[in-house]
């Protein structure tokens, strides 16, 4: 009963819950139901209550919508984008008229381009036909050319009319030009000097100096059959226990020669001299049509124009040693000038007791031996007056051996050299005896004059010197007559610095590319033969207005167009020197605040060859020619090679201001390629520097650079 009473009495509150929660429910759906449906009859009805001018959410009339802030902006919106596609539609509209138009013109191009293909083809059909007429009119009028046929030498040939006398002897006339065409190549046979009985007479430093130089020539070929020229050694002769061979004997050993072929045409008699006492082997020698090259010449002995007065082998087996050559400055040395020697008398002179003859009566005539007294007279004042140092000694403790009427050498060869690098000129007096034109004891003191640098002073225009067919002695040597003697202390004070340096430098080229060694010896002599048989001089110039890429400007050639790259110079059908396979190339260097370079293809900011812009500067075949500002540098090539442009390249040291003056009037020059600018200084230029323009590349360079490249050419 306890438990049901409680049970009852407790069951009381959960019913009140229960209401609780159903009143609840009640009033949340009441209120999520009629809530809702009380505030939309309301909304509904107030704009009715309140009239049309207080409606709120109902329309408005007249369009008052807009007047709305928040809807403004979306009405401009609405007309700029109207405005916009309106614009947009006739931009489209034009596109597609200017289309229309450019197919138009499209059509009416590829109707133009098909007509001009077809003119273009008529063309192409008229040219082809007037080029191959013009082919057919020059067959017509040119008979076609062709080498010429070699003639070979035939051990039968039939001698050639002798001429007149042996004096008479010219390359016109003595010389078989059959045998030497201009495109043989000019192929040289060398004898054997153990094949002819007098070769065991001959020195044997000469016999082996020739034979190496030989060897390394060329021209020089093996077989005797296609030669056109040869070349038989016949001294210089050495002092044997047997005596040489007699003249008539030598005579009939020449003509037992294989290849004399009866008149010993093409050949050369070749005598070499190491001693300033040199026999004249082949005087009273009959040579018939063959050459002498030798360095000691009578006057009756000597052919001008055939034979060749050759320069002393002083090296015959060593090269001359270059570190001990003194440099080219200071211009001025010790001495003015010198010369030591003894006057070697003759049987006549030492004979002769007459008075001497007035000055006017020894010009008109052949100057006996004793003329040399006045020289020495006038030398000796020159001396005594001490105006200038000069060293002149006309006695010798040991007088070198030397032919009669000329100068003895003084003591050896190294005390000589020691005298002449002291000096600025030397004396070369020619012999006493005008009949004596060439001798070996003035060779061998032009050669140590030249190697040394001392300017050769030869007084006695008989005289001929070395080569003097070809090289221009006056460009390295002064020639004064004997019977100026009195005024040579004036002339040579007259000459200024940029003269001697010149002829120093000029005298230097020739001694080390004819004179040094066997080898040059020998080259300068086949050189100077082929020469003589070989050039054939022509004008290589053209016509004003014949040049298709220069203006015509008459007389006036400024050079090619900056622009324009080199081009080809035309080919001369008389031009052989294509034909010859070596080519002597010299520069005279001549003072110049630049220097000069041919145009080639290699490093472009360094050139190949050297060469000095200055007075009476060019390439100079053999010591000849003259420059200028580029013409005459063009001309001299010739034909058969590009039109060649130059380089300048200036050395400077932080002389900026002098550099670009300097360079300014660079600008316009005729046939200038480039401008190589060598700083030498370990600070480099400024980086604001402003280099002219001068409508040509300016190269800059450092010294170390430049010396590396020159010094990789020299190896």
């Amino acid at each position: 009963m306890q438990r049901n009473g409680g049970g009852a009495a407790g069951g009381q509150p959960w019913v009140l819950r229960r209401v609780r929660l159903t009143w609840l429910s009640f009033m949340l759906f009441f209120i999520l139901v009629f809530f809702p449906l009380i505030a939309h009859y309301y909304l509904t009805t107030i704009d009715d209550v309140g009239g049309p001018e207080k409606r709120i959410f109902g329309p408005r009339p007249g369009g008052e919508l807009c007047e709305a802030k928040h809807v403004q902006d979306l009405c401009r919106i609405r007309e700029s984008v109207s405005e916009e596609l309106l614009q947009l539609e006739a931009k489209r509209q034009e596109l597609n008229g200017e289309i229309a138009r450019l197919n138009l013109r499209i059509e009416a191009c590829k109707r133009s381009i098909d007509s001009a293909k077809q003119d273009l083809l008529q063309l192409k059909n008229v040219i082809s036909q007037t080029e191959h007429s013009y082919k057919e009119l020059m067959a017509q009028n040119q008979p076609k050319l062709s080498l010429p046929v070699r003639l070979l030498p035939d051990k039968d040939d039939p001698a050639l009319p002798p001429p007149k006398s042996s004096r008479a002897c010219r390359l016109r006339s003595c010389f078989d030009y059959a045998r030497c065409p201009l495109t043989s190549g000019f192929p040289v046979y060398v004898y054997d000097t153990g094949s002819y009985p007098w070769g065991e007479h001959i020195d044997p430093l000469v016999r082996q100096a020739f034979e190496a130089a030989a060897k390394a020539n060329i021209y020089v070929t093996k077989d005797p059959n296609v030669a056109c020229f040869y070349v038989v050694l016949v001294g210089e002769l050495q002092e044997t226990s047997s005596p040489p061979p007699s003249p008539s004997e030598l005579e009939k050993q020449l003509k037992a020669l294989p290849y004399w072929r009866a008149d010993g045409r093409n050949h050369l008699l070749l005598h070499f001299s190491r001693k300033s006492m040199t026999q004249n082997f082949l005087y009273n020698v009959s040579t018939e049509r063959a050459a002498v090259a030798q360095t000691t010449f009578l006057e009756q002995q000597y052919r001008e124009g055939f034979d060749l007065v050759v320069s002393p082998l002083v090296h015959a087996l060593s090269e001359p040693n270059f570190l001990e050559i003194p440099p080219q400055v200071p211009v001025k040395r010790k001495y003015l000038f010198t010369f030591q020697g003894e006057r070697v008398e003759s049987l006549r002179s030492s004979l002769r007791e007459a008075a001497p003859q007035s000055f006017e009566e020894e010009i008109e005539r052949d100057p006996p031996a004793d003329y040399d007294d006045r020289i020495i007279g006038t030398l000796k004042a020159v001396q005594d007056s001490h105006l200038d140092q000069v060293l002149v000694e006309f006695t010798c403790k040991t007088p070198q051996p030397s032919l009669p009427t000329e100068w003895a050498l003084c003591g050896e060869r190294e005390e000589r050299l020691v005298v002449l690098k002291d000096s600025t000129f030397a004396l070369v007096i020619s012999p006493g005896d005008g009949q004596l034109v060439a001798s070996a004891g003035c060779g061998m003191r032009l050669f140590e004059a030249l190697e040394v640098g001392a300017i050769p002073v030869v007084l006695g225009d008989h005289a001929k010197l070395p080569y003097h067919q070809l090289i221009h002695w006056s460009e390295a040597a002064i020639i004064v007559p004997k019977p100026r003697i009195t005024e040579l202390h004036f002339l040579l004070r007259s000459l200024s610095d940029n003269d001697l340096l010149s002829m120093r430098r000029q005298g230097r080229f020739l001694w080390e590319a004819y004179f040094s060694t066997s080898e040059n010896v020998l080259n300068t002599i086949l050189a100077s033969f082929r020469t003589s048989i070989q050039e054939i001089p022509h004008k290589a110039g053209k016509l004003a207005g014949t040049d298709a890429n220069l203006a015509d400007n008459g007389d006036l050639d400024l050079g090619p167009v900056e622009t324009e790259p080199p081009y080809a110079s035309p080919r001369f059908l008389r031009n052989f020197t294509y034909t010859a396979s070596d080519t002597y190339r010299a520069w005279n260097r001549a003072p110049g605040p630049f220097h000069l370079f041919p145009h080639t293809p290699l490093d472009p900011a360094l050139p190949s060859e050297a060469k000095f812009l200055g007075s009476g500067t060019g390439f100079r075949p053999i010591g000849g020619g003259t420059g200028g500002s580029g013409k005459e540098f063009q001309a001299a090539l010739g034909g058969n090679v590009p039109r060649e442009q130059f380089t300048v390249v200036m050395l400077t040291y932080e002389r900026e201001e002098v550099l670009m003056n300097s360079l300014e009037r660079l600008n316009g020059l005729p046939y200038l390629n480039k401008v190589v600018v060598v700083w030498n200084s370990p600070k480099p230029p400024s980086d604001d520097l402003l280099w002219p323009d001068i409508g040509l590349p300016i190269v800059v360079s450092s010294l170390a650079a430049t010396n590396d490249y020159f010094r990789s050419l020299l190896i």
